[in-house]
């Protein structure tokens, strides 16, 4: 689990492709000594698992099913990466939860400058609306940020100066993909409102049963 509120940001200094699956190899600022093999770090916004590490780096594996999910350009050799270490028992949770399970990528509409803030829209299938309200959360490329604007299909959020500075989102262009994750818990309350549809659900059953 994490937070959405980046550490660092690294490069990607290796991308090999063994079978089916991705072995991506990043450089960064991340104490490794303090990495351990088998633990969790969000990559541009992907839980991904550590198997290797050396001494300013370390490996992750990117699954089949991470690589058909996300924008696979995002981690060319060379480019920058948003990383975050998984959460420890009492850290402060000072984003939201974030669970690095990407549900899709979107395309950057624009980027521009609104005083000495970025505005940056996105892009998205449509059929994740119900997934985005005006001043919830949302995970791009791992960072948490607020939506401040929405449309079908479409949101615009807020950068400030000091996450333009510690991310790459101010590095990008329009027609980019980005790594979307939506708010965990409006995934779990659209996802039980299907399953009681489905079943027949009213308020009438639940005081049947007894509630």
């Amino acid at each position: 689990m994490f937070t959405g509120l980046i550490e660092t940001v690294g490069l990607s200094s290796k991308a090999t492709a063994r079978g089916n699956y991705v072995i991506l190899s990043v450089t960064s600022k991340l104490p490794v000594d303090e990495i351990t093999i088998g633990e969790s770090i969000a990559c541009n916004g992907v839980c991904l698992t550590v198997v290797e590490k050396g001494s300013n780096e370390f490996a992750v594996e990117l699954s089949q099913e991470t690589v058909a999910r996300v924008d696979m350009s995002r981690f060319q050799v060379g480019r920058k990466i948003n990383l975050e270490r998984a959460l420890r028992m009492g850290d402060r949770l000072g984003g939201h939860w974030v669970s690095g399970h990407v549900d899709t990528t979107g395309n950057v509409d624009y980027l521009k400058s609104v005083g000495e803030s970025l505005e940056l829209a996105i892009k998205f299938d449509p059929e994740f609306d119900l997934l985005v309200i005006d001043k919830g959360s949302i995970a791009i490329d791992g960072v948490s940020l607020t939506i401040n604007r929405i449309k079908s299909g479409w949101l615009a959020v807020n950068l400030i100066p000091h996450t333009g500075r510690e991310t790459n989102l101010s590095e990008l262009k329009a027609g980019v993909a980005v790594n979307l994750e939506f708010d965990l818990i409006g995934k779990y309350i659209m996802r039980s409102q299907q399953l009681g549809a489905t079943k027949g659900l009213t308020v009438e059953t639940l005081l049947e049963s007894g509630w």
